[in-house]
């Protein structure tokens, strides 16, 4: 009797094979797991998205914050939240604005008050002053007995009038010892750039026959007589006589005569 009972229990255990009873011991884990499934579709909801979508969207939602927010999120990751503290990762990120809003106030302040004080500490450049005016052009040595001295007298004052220097009308000859000295003495540097400076000189000749040239003497030298060569006439722009040398007597014709007579007559 008890043998046969042995038999049957072994042929018993002989028809549940290892095989099948593997399933049977998987059923409890797959329980479980479904069960924590459940759970974590109720506390989070269904996705609509296919899966295998939850890594580029994590990928998009980086992309689309500026760069400092994402490089100051990543090293806020790289640390270990703080204990209690469930968005340390967010928070950390100080950064990182919402999509389409303006910057805070007080960093939009900082930005002009810097722009502002830049612009203020730039030196302001010094306001610009007219040039003087050109030197006038001072004749060579001789007279021109060719031309209109009538048509040269009246630029000369109109040339006077624009810029405040006076007009210095010198009569002579070119045959004259004295007007020769004195042509010397206009050509020398110094004379020149005075003369250049304070007078739009005029040279008529009236050792020929022109007898307009002889009229114009009589005209700013209307003491008659006979006449010293170089006779020097300052007119003003207005077309005032100012000296006449004819009637004063020439300065010494050297370099400190005629430029002492040029600096006493140019204002």
């Amino acid at each position: 009797m008890s043998s046969r009972l042995l038999r049957s229990a072994r042929a018993a255990r002989r028809t549940v094979s290892p095989r099948s009873a593997a399933p049977l011991r998987r059923r409890p884990a797959l329980v479980a797991a479904a069960v924590v499934a459940a759970g974590l579709t109720a506390a989070c909801g269904p996705s609509s998205e296919p899966a295998g979508s939850a890594a580029p969207a994590a990928a998009s939602s980086a992309a689309a914050l500026p760069t400092g927010a994402a490089s100051a999120s990543a090293s806020s990751e790289a640390l270990p939240a703080p204990s209690g503290s469930p968005s340390a990762s967010a928070s950390g990120s100080p950064t990182a604005t919402p999509a389409g809003s303006s910057p805070s106030p007080s960093r939009t302040g900082a930005r002009t008050g810097a722009g502002s004080g830049a612009s203020a500490g730039t030196p302001s450049k010094p306001p610009r002053t007219s040039a003087a005016p050109a030197p006038a052009r001072v004749p060579g040595p001789g007279y021109d007995a060719s031309a209109d001295a009538r048509q040269q007298i009246d630029a000369a004052l109109r040339a006077a009038k624009a810029d405040g220097r006076m007009v210095l009308l010198d009569f002579g000859a070119n045959w004259c010892g004295n007007c020769k000295a004195a042509d010397k003495v206009f050509a020398q540097p110094k004379t020149s750039a005075l003369l250049g400076a304070s007078y739009h000189l005029v040279k008529v000749d009236i050792g020929g026959n022109s007898s307009a040239n002889s009229a114009l003497l009589r005209t700013y030298s209307p003491s008659g007589g006979t006449y010293t060569m170089p006779v020097l006439v300052v007119v003003s722009p207005s077309g005032t006589l100012r000296t006449d040398t004819h009637v004063t007597g020439n300065p010494p014709l050297t370099a400190d005569g005629i430029n002492t007579f040029l600096r006493t007559w140019a204002s």
